[in-house]
């Protein structure tokens, strides 16, 4: 803990400093949950990756219950991963002279592999516990558990975030106030347009017309009618943010590490390239950002199933032929929203972080107010909203309703 009070400035930037958010300050704090929930978000990329891949995989993510068999394949690597992850951050702090201005000593020899085996295991049930919790969420509950795990250990960094925005506008002794009120108030308006724009690209989406045929089941004859299909533009939500997010907190910290094993100064230039705040992690981030946003929908949007259903039940898009031509007609009209929802994506997580970086503001600020946090923030908080609308519509409840949509909403 103390490591961190020294040096706050210099670790908001650096992937401890980004870790620690994801994390909900718990990294910087000793705490149980130090590595959060991105081992179990690394995990359902990886089974997600090998099943798009893998023909066994696939073929089991389309039998009955292969689903629930792939989730505890994903349980099963989360093990794996934080046990090694664990056993990294455990090395790392067995050997404090190695960090930057850090002095003393943590690990006593005589307890040198009781320390290790106990570090291990501790991380490691604090992320299963954290795994466990957000898949009761998903299941018992309202919204995705895993993002609202994320979405909690965000917010609970608001005190600091706060309290280093007011440093920013209060003189230092000896020195005069490096932002005045007119920043402050272009602060304000850049925070509303971020969130003013992740609110409007979320809600945003293509109707693709659909046409009814009149046919008959039965004895009962059913009259054809004209409704839409509506295409989401971010269909992929926040989650190209967080596997892009938690798959770029792993090579920083394993170059370093390698770095300090074998002494060999190439590993640490690059790890220094792969922190928050230099060229090559924008590049990489925005990169990722964009593959994600097509992998989400290239694993979750099934334009061939879709199509066939609509041939079943008798309906088409207009001037479009019902089979291969609907599904080819989906799978372009998916490609270039999605190209335009992952473009914003990356403008909304990049440029925040660059302006604060040009604008010399806290790490604090720019961690939490930046756009990977709002981002994350407002889309999840936007999908929870939205199925505790639906949650309500099934059950008849207009208490928060007005015309079938929550106040406030648009």
């Amino acid at each position: 803990m103390k490591y961190f009070e020294k040096n706050a400035e210099t670790l908001g930037s650096s992937i401890l400093g980004m870790y620690s958010l994801f994390t909900g300050g718990a990294l910087q704090h000793c705490a149980v949950g130090s590595l959060g929930i991105m081992p179990y978000i690394t995990a359902t990329i990886i089974i997600q990756l090998m099943t798009a891949v893998v023909p066994q995989l696939s073929k089991l993510a389309r039998e009955e219950g292969g689903r629930a068999k792939l989730i505890q394949y994903g349980r099963c690597l989360t093990v794996v991963l934080c046990l090694g992850h664990g056993t990294l951050m455990a090395l790392t702090w067995e050997h404090p002279e190695k960090l930057p201005k850090f002095t003393g000593t943590l690990v006593l020899e005589e307890n040198l592999w009781w320390y290790r085996i106990q570090t291990v295991l501790i991380l490691t049930t604090g992320t299963l516990l954290l795994m466990w919790l957000g898949e009761q969420i998903t299941e018992r509950g309202i919204g995705n558990g895993v993002s609202l795990v994320i979405t909690i250990g965000i917010v609970a960094d608001l005190p600091s975030a706060v309290q280093a925005a007011y440093v920013m506008f209060t003189p230092h002794a000896g020195a005069e106030r490096q932002f005045n009120l007119f920043h402050g108030v272009a602060l304000v308006f850049l925070l509303l347009a971020v969130v003013a724009g992740v609110v409007a690209v979320t809600q945003a989406q293509r109707k693709i017309p659909v046409q009814y045929a009149q046919r008959m089941v039965g004895r009962k004859v059913y009259a054809g009618q004209s409704s839409f299909m509506p295409l989401r533009v971010n269909y992929a939500g926040v989650m190209p943010i967080i596997f892009a997010s938690a798959i770029l907190m792993f090579p920083s910290k394993i170059c370093y590490l390698l770095s300090n094993l074998k002494s060999m100064k190439f590993f640490a230039d690059i790890g220094r390239q792969l922190e928050q705040w230099h060229l090559v992690y924008y590049v990489l981030y925005s990169m990722m950002i964009l593959f994600f946003s097509y992998f989400w929908v290239a694993t979750q949007f099934n334009e061939i199933q879709i199509a066939d259903d609509l041939k079943k039940h008798g309906g088409y898009i207009p001037g479009v032929r019902p089979g291969q031509q609907t599904s080819d007609y989906l799978h372009r009209a998916m490609s270039r929203i999605t190209l335009a929802g992952a473009i914003f994506l990356t403008v909304i997580a990049i440029v925040p972080s660059l302006l604060g970086q040009v604008f010399l503001i806290p790490q604090a600020v720019t961690r939490f107010f930046g756009g990977t946090s709002i981002l994350i923030t407002v889309g999840v908080l936007l999908d929870t909203m939205r199925q505790m609308e639906s949650h309500l519509l099934m059950r008849h409840y207009d208490g928060f309703l007005k015309k079938g949509r929550l106040r406030g909403r648009f």
